[in-house]
């Protein structure tokens, strides 16, 4: 298989009361890359998942939002990844990263989880953590303040842009992304600023 990315999966919530937090950026991503296609996600039970296909830069990929919570994503992709045959490299993770500023996007390949849930669980599942992640940043709650509640907030209107704004520079690299040229993009989202 050629190197680079044939699935990009979406981490958040189902539901409409979980559909404008901070934890569902990833769903949110996915949902942009879709708007400029035909292409809509069907609910496929098999996978627990939401799939769909669309071409980007001239290469097929699938793209996945679980249907599943967060802390179990791991379910949907490890289960779809074995069925196709998918390498956990050939595998973009979506998700929000309290440990980025809100607006900021990071290009990861590997590694630890960050204490993400839904990034632990995909591992543990797969079996590997060598996937590649787009981190889309949510910032931190203030001293004190608890993590589980911040990211199941909705965003307020000024957060909501700055992810949006997050999410547009991810995906002015997208064709970059799917085609493994991560240095290039890393390199380049190092310097978008916030």
């Amino acid at each position: 298989m050629a190197p680079g990315i044939t699935l990009i999966v979406g981490l958040g919530n189902p539901g409409t009361e979980y559909a404008d937090t901070r934890h569902n950026a990833g769903f949110r991503f996915i949902e942009a890359l879709l708007a400029d296609s035909n292409t809509t996600l069907r609910n496929e039970r098999q996978f627990s998942a939401r799939l769909g296909r669309i071409q980007v830069a001239e290469r097929e990929l699938w793209l996945m939002m679980p249907t599943t919570f967060m802390n179990h994503s791991g379910e949907a992709v490890a289960n779809f990844a074995r069925y196709y045959k998918m390498l956990p490299e050939h595998i973009l993770v979506v998700h929000d990263e309290l440990d980025l500023p809100v607006g900021a996007v990071r290009l990861k390949l590997g590694g630890g989880d960050g204490g993400h849930n839904g990034v632990h669980d995909i591992a543990l599942q797969l079996g590997s953590p060598e996937f590649v992640r787009l981190r889309l940043g949510i910032g931190r709650p203030s001293p004190g303040a608890d993590a589980i509640s911040y990211v199941l907030k909705k965003l307020p209107a000024a957060e909501r842009e700055l992810l949006d704004a997050a999410i547009r520079a991810g995906l002015a690299h997208i064709g970059d992304i799917v085609h493994g040229q991560y240095q290039k993009v890393m390199n380049l989202l190092h310097t978008h600023s916030s």
